[in-house]
């Protein structure tokens, strides 16, 4: 037996599979899922134990990171899995571990169903108003965003997407594009100038996205609304 775990044999061990899966899976789908993952790292033929625990803990510590961006507390989590320091007896077998992960994957999935439920809408607003006041900083991101409303990048925009059906990226496009065309309504302004107010350093860029989201570019745009002022 090895008393250490190869790095290249955990090099196919993909855990983001099931940090998606709690992400965005469906309750229904998630049994078919994590056995789908267990075949794919061929879990059931390993016959190092180390490695088993290895893969037991990253998945147990993936899922206790994820029930806290949902917000269980870890006391919640401990009391259903146990404490990390307490999942070594469960681990050492391979049904011990497949157990274990069919069961946390499922009651994050079901914790963030939940989530949804109570504080979609809230993320969806708190998201959109932290938007609207910082729209115009070139730098703005995701983790600034996520930060700011207080969950993880990944969570926060499989949320949006969720409840908006929009990605966040395309939503922070479209406001500043909303501004743009405010700011370009009836005025002089260079074209670079309204891209700089509102969060574009790239001139070439902030064009393209203007016409992408409305069929002309920002100096189509300006002379066609100058005709009408």
């Amino acid at each position: 037996m090895s008393k250490t775990v190869n790095p290249e044999e955990t090099r196919h061990l993909d855990t983001g599979q099931i940090v998606r899966l709690m992400q965005c899976g469906a309750l229904e789908d998630c049994h078919e899922a994590v056995e789908r993952y267990l075949v794919q790292i061929r879990f059931r033929e390993l016959e190092s134990l180390m490695l088993r625990l290895y893969i037991g803990m990253d998945l147990y510590l993936a899922a206790q990171r994820f029930a806290e961006d949902v917000g269980i507390t870890g006391s919640e989590f401990t009391g259903l899995f146990g404490t990390i320091d307490s999942l070594s007896e469960q681990l050492r077998t391979t049904d011990g571990t497949t157990s274990l992960l069919h069961d946390m994957v499922e009651q994050c999935i079901r914790w963030r169903i939940a989530h949804a439920e109570e504080g979609g809408n809230n993320i969806v607003r708190n998201t959109k108003e932290f938007i609207d006041r910082n729209y115009m900083h070139d730098d703005l991101s995701l983790p600034q965003i996520a930060n700011a409303v207080g969950l993880s990048p990944s969570y926060l925009s499989a949320v949006f997407k969720r409840e908006t059906k929009q990605n966040l990226s395309d939503y922070l496009a479209k406001v500043r594009i909303q501004h743009a065309k405010e700011l370009l309504c009836c005025s002089g302004r260079m074209i670079y100038e309204v891209a700089y107010e509102v969060g574009f350093r790239d001139y070439r860029y902030f064009s393209q996205i203007f016409k992408k989201h409305t069929g002309k570019t920002p100096r189509e745009f300006q002379a066609l609304a100058n005709q009408k002022c």
